[in-house]
């Protein structure tokens, strides 16, 4: 009965986007405000339809309900309950679901909290989010309805992914759609933008909080599945330029372009065009990465289906939005209005070189990852593009965007002086050189791209908090008249800070990691010693032990150095006998400075057993520094200016009293 409520639940959330994706916008083409505000409680609706489908799918998967197609297929018995839940979201149907209600959750979030939106802007929002729900509920209902029945029902299931089967996919998965469906807010605004005419200040600020959402939700999901990648795949790096990942990157790219460009529209009423073809684009990649998933192109750890039926219907979604909207664009955007004029060395400047080396970037790894794909398809000869490819394309962007972050908030608008930012800066400059030799006294001058890195990384770092001591004339006033114009800041001003240090900090992880190093792979027998950086591994053995649902060959290493024990790390080689599937369970020991990776290969008949050892000097700060970038995010939008574009209310001043008559002296 449970799954039968969840089917109904989706026709009707279908039933309910059909009727949002035309009745307000009927309403706002003919100025009819009975038929706008219905929007309101249609996007409240399907959001709660979606929710009751979702919590459906969710039950039969807690009670293991083997009568639902989806549960015998991805579920079993023996699971822990953990990873029962997260198998809503660990195939291809529940997924769509998951995918769905996000969708549904943003159009809700905006019925609820948009009351300051003009009713014709947030009318044409609304349905525009509603069409998109009618494409991809339309999509689950007919190609990828969750709640098949299979009849008879077997004994128990077919387990899921066993590679799917960790803490870090109970969260990677929905903070990465928050973050793809999120741009779908952008989008629908800008669709909105252009059905209207009109694209000024009050609608950049009205945009940028559910941009800023979604590229929050999109950096932390990223950041989650490369720390997943880095210590389920056993294969000891964080980042393979795998399609996949790919798919998720560029839009992340175009998304951070579009925060940036979105600042000049509000500010300075310019590159309103431009913002909205971002906002299109971005939300287009968020659908191409949709579309490499599910439609069987790739074969890859993250793919979801490999029915190329799915993937063509999802292509045509994909057609008629983006070449919809596009076109669209062609048609309206020509008649906006250019804005303010600007001079090449101004903030407005450093922000159009921002979304130039930004969208450059994300061309490139467009290329790189699409290109053997229609290659193959048109019958030529098959090529792979690996992280040599994207190494020698990317980074190069990436140096003229690090070196821009500084300069940018320093400058004033219209009009900056290059050689007065310059001394402003000369503290950051004193600084990064003392990083730079600290680095080069420690580990030389191999690799010399290596000290390049980290030049990167401390300009960026102490950069950020460059602008924030000018505000605060920090060190020109006494301190704490300087505290208090700090705490006088817009949090806007603060996240800035934040997000650009977290930048910086993630810098840090990537270089070191990846010029320092340390791996060595090893035939061991119980006794044997490695030396891995300094760090002592004695291999003491391997003991056999029983999981709740797999059968794991747990090696014993003790990690000593000068002596002093350090940690005794368990990697595994587990086999899940219902999958019939093995995987590797590395063990890591964090210092937060660097990390001690061991990974168990194979037995040998000899009873020698493979193994990895690495140490990963700063890996810890790509992740922490992702975690600085997304709290800058959130610190932003706690800023009042950015939720919903709501002015601050000010309160009436009570008129003031009559001074009394004094009396006059005698004269």
């Amino acid at each position: 009965m449970i799954p039968e409520l969840g089917h109904f639940a989706l026709i009707l959330a279908l039933t309910l986007a059909i009727v949002q994706s035309v009745v307000p916008h009927i309403g706002a083409v003919t100025n009819r405000g009975p038929l706008m505000k219905v929007a309101d409680p249609l996007a409240t609706g399907q959001f709660l339809a979606v929710l009751v489908a979702f919590l459906a799918l969710t039950y039969a998967y807690v009670v293991s309900d083997f009568t639902v197609l989806n549960v015998v297929q991805n579920s079993h018995s023996d699971k822990p309950m953990l990873y029962k839940i997260t198998g809503v979201w660990g195939n291809h149907e529940g997924s769509m679901v998951l995918w769905v209600l996000i969708l549904a959750l943003f159009g809700a979030l905006v019925a609820w909290f948009g009351r300051n939106l003009p009713p014709t802007l947030k009318a044409r929002v609304l349905a525009i989010q509603g069409l998109i729900g009618v494409g991809f509920l339309l999509f689950i209902v007919l190609t990828s309805n969750p709640f098949w029945r299979v009849d008879p029902a077997p004994l128990d299931g077919q387990d899921l992914n066993p590679l799917l089967q960790d803490p870090g996919l109970a969260f990677h998965p929905p903070f990465l759609y928050f973050g793809y469906v999120g741009f779908s807010m952008a989008f629908s605004f800008a669709i909105a933008a252009l059905l209207e005419g009109r694209v000024d200040p009050a609608w950049a600020r009205w945009v940028r909080p559910w941009t800023l959402a979604a590229w929050c939700g999109l950096t932390l999901g990223i950041g989650l599945g490369s720390w997943w990648a880095y210590y389920e795949l056993g294969w000891g790096g964080w980042w393979f330029w795998d399609p996949v990942e790919n798919a998720s990157f560029m839009p992340w790219l175009t998304g951070t372009a579009l925060l940036h460009s979105a600042i000049v529209v509000e500010k300075r009423d310019t590159l309103k065009s431009w913002t909205i073809l971002l906002a299109i684009l971005t939300f287009g990649l968020s659908l191409l990465g949709t579309f490499l998933v599910r439609s069987g192109v790739l074969t890859s750890v993250h793919a979801f289906a490999v029915d190329p039926e799915r993937g063509v219907f999802i292509l045509g979604l994909l057609v008629i939005a983006v070449g919809g909207s596009l076109a669209l664009y062609a048609w309206r955007a020509p008649a906006m209005k250019a804005g303010g004029l600007f001079a090449p060395v101004s903030r407005e400047g450093a922000l159009v070189l921002n979304n130039l080396l930004l969208t450059t970037a994300a061309a490139t790894v467009f290329l790189g990852t699409l290109y053997p794909l229609f290659l193959d398809a048109v019958g030529g000869s098959k090529v792979s593009v690996g992280p040599p490819f994207f190494n020698a394309t990317f980074i190069p962007l990436m140096v003229p965007l690090i070196a821009a972050m500084a300069f940018g908030p320093m400058m004033a608008w219209k009009r900056a002086d290059l050689a007065g930012v310059l001394d402003r800066l000369k503290v950051v400059v004193a600084l990064t050189v003392v990083i730079v030799l600290a680095s080069l006294y420690v580990y030389g001058f191999e690799p010399v791209m290596a000290l390049v890195g980290i030049a990167m990384a401390a300009w960026a770092f102490f950069g950020a908090f460059a602008e924030l001591a000018e505000r605060t004339k920090l060190g020109k006033i006494p301190l704490p008249q300087s505290l208090s114009r700090a705490k006088g800041l817009p949090r806007a001003a603060w996240g800035m800070t934040i997000a650009h240090a977290g930048v910086g900090v993630a810098i840090v992880g990537m270089v070191g990691t990846s010029a320092w190093l340390t791996e060595r792979i090893e035939r061991i027998q119980p006794g044997d010693v490695i030396d891995v950086a300094g760090y002592a591994v004695t291999f003491e053995g391997v003991e056999y032990v029983q999981g709740p649902n797999y059968a794991a060959e747990r090696g014993l290493m003790r990690v000593t150095r000068n002596g002093e024990e350090i940690a005794l790390l368990t990697p595994e080689k587990r086999f899940y006998p219902v999958a019939r599937m093995p995987t590797t369970e590395a063990a890591i020991h964090t210092t937060w400075y660097s990390d001690i990776y061991v990974s168990l290969g194979d037995r040998d008949p000899d009873g020698a057993w493979t193994a990895r050892f690495y140490y990963h000097p700063f890996v810890p700060w790509i992740w922490i520094g992702s975690v600085i970038m997304v709290l800058g995010g959130v610190v932003s939008l706690t800023d009042r200016r950015l939720r919903v574009g709501a002015p601050r209310k000010v309160r009436p001043v009570p008129p003031a009293r009559p001074m009394p008559t004094l009396p006059q002296p005698a004269e």
